[in-house]
């Protein structure tokens, strides 16, 4: 069995410094790991899928940071 370590979501604003609302809205698109119940009122994200998660950002930022942009933002940056 695999050992699971659950964050709150208090735990999960101080390691991703993303809005609640920016993470609701990646998750349901699938692009966040999703939150799991714990009770009728807590939910919890698993930290290593959360780590991955920013382990896989991070392996992104060396190949074009253009493409994290949208085109209006791409032409105004330049």
């Amino acid at each position: 069995m695999t050992n699971v370590v659950a964050i709150n979501r208090k735990e999960l604003l101080n390691k991703v410094p993303l809005s609640d609302r920016t993470i609701f809205d990646m998750e349901k698109r699938g692009e966040f790991p999703q939150r799991f119940c714990l009770s009728n009122r807590v939910v919890a994200w698993d930290l290593a899928e959360v780590n991955a998660w920013l382990e896989s950002r991070k392996n992104t930022r060396g190949n074009s940071q253009d493409a994290a942009l949208s085109p209006a933002m791409q032409v105004a940056g330049r």
